[in-house]
């Protein structure tokens, strides 16, 4: 399979530790702080972002939902809303798990949600079990894309949907450049001084930069099988939706 740029950006160029363990440690180190940040960072408008995966899994209702690389749960929780059979949601870091499980308690969807800690790369579930998967802000985290997209399409039920939401590259003046500067300067620092984690949020702006987007995602897409690729901009392009099915 095609190794990508972005499988060598791991958070700590100097760890010897692979990019997969270095990225289940920093986001059990953030855990405590993840959603005031995301929320602080965005000004909410992630939660906007997430409301448009949901609208486009209608077609899915009533069915059985996968949510890789699912960290506190946000877009597990929300799925709830379309009344699924079940919702599954999958992240490597226990930390971000347990503020899920948390999460879930609050909105009352115990019965539907449920967490496990699992490997994208490797899920444990059978071939054709999903009617829907979904990844938010967390493929560019894979340590090998083509493993975890692989992964997902054998989980997928035939015409099963897949929808990814992920950060993308701002290409309009003069947002790009104001972006740009948000993104490597401003969100390091708050970053820093509320999660204490020189790390993760310098790691961000970087992961983002070497992801592969747009028709570069959709024809990665399409390698692996799926059909239908579509890309979506979002906010100027902040954010893009891939949709595909099997």
């Amino acid at each position: 399979m095609t190794t990508y740029k972005h499988d060598s950006i791991v958070p700590n160029e100097g760890s010897k530790v692979n990019k997969k363990l270095q990225v289940e440690q920093m986001f059990d180190n953030i855990a405590p702080k993840y959603d005031f940040l995301n929320r602080l960072m965005s000004l909410g408008i992630d939660i906007q972002w997430r409301k448009k995966v949901i609208k486009r899994l209608q077609a899915a209702r009533k069915g059985q939902f996968l949510d890789v690389a699912t960290g506190t749960a946000d877009l597990a929780i929300m799925l709830a809303s379309l009344q699924p059979k079940k919702v599954i949601g999958i992240d490597i870091s226990q930390q971000m798990l347990n503020k899920g499980d948390e999460k879930i308690i609050e909105a009352n969807v115990q019965d539907i949600v449920s967490l496990q800690k699992a490997d994208s790369e490797n899920l444990p579930f059978a071939d054709n079990t999903f009617d829907a998967a979904t990844v938010s802000f967390g493929a560019r985290n894979f340590e090998n894309l083509d493993k975890g997209l692989g992964e997902m399409y054998r989980v997928l039920s035939p015409g099963g949907i897949l929808i990814i939401l992920e950060f993308s590259k701002v290409k309009v003046f003069p947002l790009k450049q104001l972006f740009a500067f948000y993104f490597r300067y401003i969100t390091p620092t708050i970053g820093k001084i509320f999660s204490k984690n020189n790390t993760a949020y310098s790691y961000l702006p970087e992961s983002v930069a070497a992801f592969p987007e747009g028709e570069e995602m959709c024809s990665i897409l399409h390698k692996i099988g799926f059909k239908n690729s579509t890309c979506t901009p979002l906010s100027f392009g902040i954010a893009s939706i891939y949709q595909a099915t099997k």
